[in-house]
């Protein structure tokens, strides 16, 4: 997603932009076509594909080894290299990336992890990792390569930038709250934060859920949330903004939503979803700028109802917070960013 949001900004300035994906199961090769990109499709994943000897460690996400993957790479390319070649796989290191330095002029690599080296010319990590984030890459990214880091350069869809021109300040009543836990939920934490929200004395509260289009049991959550007044379910949206602005509160997980609502000023209670999402969760709860619950499995129905209880009773928190993330996240991250690409 946040690369739909690169590919938007920078097709607005003219330039083309192409996809590379493989087509593992819940892909978003016909989204990425949608939303008026052209998107190219490597070969699908073989069945139990190694990732093979020494990887990152999610090489297994890839669906092949990265030597295969480079090699699809290249080919789908063609023969003309491109401007920019920009890789987001935490599976991909400086290994697939040097193998692909003839198909490009220069290379971007999206992070989030400071796992694995890189061999780029540009390397972006929006996320937060407490007051040291800015060392993270120290030893893994050539000399010449120049970092942007942090949430001050979070790319923002422009609909967020200009909501949060028009919202007023907010004033720490929690009325109505949002939910969303990314594009699937395996673990069922949307029913789980719906049972939270059902305990009697926060059934008052106004509630939006939103699931993905791999949502794998629609049909019960939709009687679920059909039991609790004041409840709206609803299905894929192209933006959470509306539903941030009109919300006082939100509970999901790690990920690009954070820094969406944070742009935004409106608090979060958060969940890890994925293990790779708990090291910036725990930095940002550290810090202050969100309640942080800790990782999908061991997190109850009682802890979500316990953090909202609180969330009510302090709006002074509330408010304090939501001035913190707003600063923290000044929506300018786009337009630099494609400065940057287009120069």
């Amino acid at each position: 997603m946040r690369c739909l949001t690169l590919a938007d900004a920078l097709a607005a300035r003219g330039a083309d932009c192409v996809f590379l994906c493989r087509p593992h199961a819940g892909n978003l090769l016909g989204l990425i076509e949608q939303r008026g990109h052209r998107a190219l499709a490597l070969p699908a994943p073989a069945q139990g594909a190694a990732a093979g000897p020494a990887g990152p460690a999610h090489a297994r996400w890839l669906g092949t080894d990265w030597a295969t993957d480079a090699a699809d790479t290249r080919k789908a390319l063609g023969g003309e290299p491109v401007d920019w070649l920009v890789v987001d796989h935490y599976a991909l290191d400086a290994r697939w990336e040097r193998e692909l330095r003839s198909r490009c002029r220069q290379l971007m690599a999206i992070d989030d992890l400071a796992d694995r080296e890189h061999d780029c010319d540009l390397l972006f990590d929006q996320n937060w990792n407490g007051p040291d984030y800015a060392r993270r890459y120290d030893g893994l990214v050539p000399a010449h390569c120049q970092l942007l880091l942090g949430p001050r350069h979070v790319l923002l869809r422009p609909e967020y930038l200009k909501l949060r021109e028009w919202l007023p300040p907010r004033d720490g009543m929690v009325r109505r709250v949002l939910v969303f836990v990314g594009g699937s939920d395996l673990q069922g934490l949307t029913s789980r934060i719906l049972r939270a929200l059902d305990e009697p004395d926060l059934r008052a509260l106004a509630a939006d859920v939103v699931v993905g289009a791999n949502y794998p049991d629609a049909g019960a959550l939709a009687e679920q949330a059909a039991r609790r007044p004041g409840t709206v379910l609803h299905g894929p949206q192209p933006s959470l903004a509306g539903l941030m602005a009109r919300a006082d509160l939100m509970i999901g997980a790690g990920g690009t939503t954070t820094w969406e609502r944070m742009s935004l000023g409106l608090p979060g209670i958060v969940i890890s979803v994925a293990p790779n999402q708990t090291p910036a969760n725990q930095a940002l709860h550290d810090a202050g700028y969100i309640d942080f619950l800790g990782e999908v499995d061991a997190v109850s129905a009682a802890d979500i109802a316990r953090s909202v209880r609180g969330c009510l009773g302090d709006g002074a928190t509330l408010r304090a917070r939501s001035r913190a993330i707003s600063a923290l996240v000044p929506g300018l991250g786009t337009e630099e960013l494609c400065e940057r690409l287009l120069g």
